[in-house]
């Protein structure tokens, strides 16, 4: 067996080099080119032939041969080492587990030689109808490999019985069951569709298949193996990489149908995971391979929403964009380029929300701004993401940003409250009010509590529809019912944090100042007079609030809705602020 030596020694680094870079003379021993691993208009990028290492002035690149393969073709190690031993013609020792790996290699392509076969056969009639439904032509289904596992238990254990294909190398590769209880061994694939699942260097790892009808499970994968860990594969990924590097956007689907659909119409940046959201692993095979701009293109339930934000919470600190989509019908992607709609297809992939914009509006649609709890919950929710404070994390900046604007806090505030675990853990409805940078609306509130404090009979002039966003408002409100004077009120919150709000807006609703005691009566009544007026104009004005609030929300929806979606979002728009101009009129008319 040869070793990492005589693989070095039967090679020439500038012949290996030469094949990416045009290379030049730069002096004794010396070639230069246009780096490959960075963009430059004038060559910075050295080999040394003597010592046998390229080393790049711009980027900082630099290394062996091996080192050279492995960075220019995104490879382990072991994958560059065994593709230079074969340009070298030098076999090397598998480490251990490799061996392993290249056996079940070969059992994937034998059995897929079966499937292929099956599906061109008698037995297949049923499964090239049900692609033909589908819309793939004869081209895609071959470029594809796609194959029809038939019914039965045993076709495929009897035809490797035939070929000398033993049943422990099926089973190690996952194509058979053992039951347990009866030691029999069986087909995994049965009347099924089969897609064949490569790894990013195109090595046959696994299968998935589909059922034709509406039994359960309606996908199946090859069970966890040496070769098939799907926390780690992206189907479709073999094809999809060749236009990384120039600059071809992955879309990250959720079917293997979608993937093969959208390939076929021309969208060749579509992978899927197999079952799982995007994982951590995924987006470190990604990075190294070079993806420069990911789009999330998941369905819009609740199971979508939850993928596309695991995804984004899997792509922390990755060196690529990430947007997020969906189709506006609430088709997937494979049904809607079957039903000759590529254009909504596309305008989703080119209106997509980038990260910041997802993850924030997807907090908003769940909690709403309306209350301190809604606001509250926007900021725990979000507080993962924003705490990251490293200066090159733009994502993090980007969602401290856009929580400020859209819950009304200043950044300064915010900053204070990321940086304090205790504040995080008790974010009261004061803290909240203390960040805010626009509180008019909570002093409404605490306003319209002063007044009714002074004539508690006056709560029954509300309708009891109001959203309280103080949360200290609310519950002295719910409490306040049926109170006939202030000190009722008062004892009911004797001992908890809400009687020294209490006392301090008793005290400043009657701030009599110097009034002498033969004026005190008629103090009084001008004091409750005024209560009584300023109850209504509070009530207004919050109402008002309200309104606008709810119109701002719409327009942050607006943004990034499609454009049938946009026209029924403008028309709400529109009706709210006739609303609020016949809440203005009220007020005056009033005053």
């Amino acid at each position: 067996m040869g070793t990492k030596e005589d693989v070095r020694s039967r090679l020439s680094i500038a012949d290996v080099v030469g094949e990416y870079v045009r290379l030049a003379p730069a002096g004794k021993g010396r070639l230069k080119g246009l780096c490959p691993f960075h963009k430059e208009k004038s060559p910075s990028f050295q080999v040394d032939t003597e010592q046998g290492y390229f080393y790049c002035f711009g980027c900082k690149a630099g290394g062996d041969v091996f080192a050279f393969v492995q960075r220019t073709e995104n490879l382990s190690f072991g994958d560059a080492l065994r593709k230079l031993a074969e340009k070298a013609g030098v076999q090397v020792e598998a480490k251990y587990g490799e061996r392993s790996s290249r056996d079940l290699y070969d059992v994937n392509a034998f059995a897929l030689a079966y499937f292929r076969d099956s599906l061109a056969g008698p037995l297949g009639t049923a499964a090239r109808e049900y692609l033909t439904r589908r819309g793939l032509t004869p081209a895609t289904v071959d470029a594809f490999e796609l194959g029809f596992a038939p019914d039965g238990w045993d076709g495929l254990l009897k035809h490797a019985r035939v070929k000398g294909v033993s049943e422990r190398q099926l089973l190690d590769a996952g194509l058979l069951t053992e039951n347990p209880e009866s030691g029999r061994v069986y087909d995994r694939f049965r009347a099924r569709v089969m897609f064949p699942i490569r790894d990013h260097l195109g090595r046959l790892v696994g299968f998935g298949g589909r059922v034709l009808d509406d039994s359960k499970p309606k996908y199946l994968n090859t069970p966890e193996t040496e070769a098939f860990r799907k926390g780690e594969l992206l189907y479709g990924l073999d094809k999809a990489r060749t236009g990384l590097g120039s600059g071809t956007e992955l879309v990250v689907v959720e079917g293997y149908m979608d993937v093969i659909t959208m390939h076929q119409h021309g969208f060749t940046g579509a992978v899927a995971s197999l079952g799982t959201a995007l994982t951590a692993e995924h987006a470190t095979l990604l990075e190294r391979l070079g993806a420069q701009s990911i789009v999330l293109l998941f369905d819009r339930d609740e199971a979508g929403l939850k993928a596309t934000l695991s995804g984004l919470d899997q792509v922390l600190g990755a060196k690529f964009r990430v947007r997020a989509t969906s189709v506006p019908s609430g088709k997937d992607p494979a049904d809607t380029l079957l039903a000759g709609d590529v254009d909504s297809l596309r305008r989703a992939l080119a209106s997509g929300l980038d990260e910041v914009r997802y993850r924030v509006q997807a907090a908003i649609e769940k909690h709403g701004t309306a209350t301190s709890e809604g606001k509250r919950r926007i900021l725990l929710e979000l507080l993962p993401r924003m705490q990251n404070l490293d200066p090159l994390d733009e994502i993090a900046e980007g969602v401290r940003a856009a929580a400020c604007e859209t819950l009304g806090i200043k950044p300064e505030a915010l900053m204070e409250w990321i940086a304090s675990k205790a504040k995080r853990r008790t974010l009261t409805d004061t803290h909240l009010a203390g960040m805010s940078t626009a509180r008019h609306e909570e002093d409404r509130e605490l306003a319209l509590l002063k007044q009714l404090l002074v004539d508690p009979s006056l709560l029954a002039k509300l309708d009891g529809s109001m959203p309280w966003r103080n949360e200290a408002v609310r519950k002295v409100m719910l409490a306040a019912r049926g109170a006939q004077s202030p000190d009722d009120i008062l004892d009911i919150f004797r001992g908890q944090p809400e009687e020294q709000l209490l006392i301090r807006l008793m005290f400043e609703g009657r701030d009599s100042g110097t009034i002498g005691r033969e004026n005190s009566h008629q103090y009084e009544q001008k004091v409750g007079a005024y209560a009584a007026a300023a109850v209504d104009d509070i009530q207004v004005g919050l109402s008002i609030d309200a309104l606008r609030a709810e119109v701002d929300l719409l327009k942050t929806q607006v943004a990034g809705a499609a454009p049938a979606e946009q026209l029924g979002l403008l028309r709400q728009i529109q009706e709210l602020q006739r609303a609020i101009e016949a809440e203005k009129r009220a007020r005056r008319g009033g005053a």
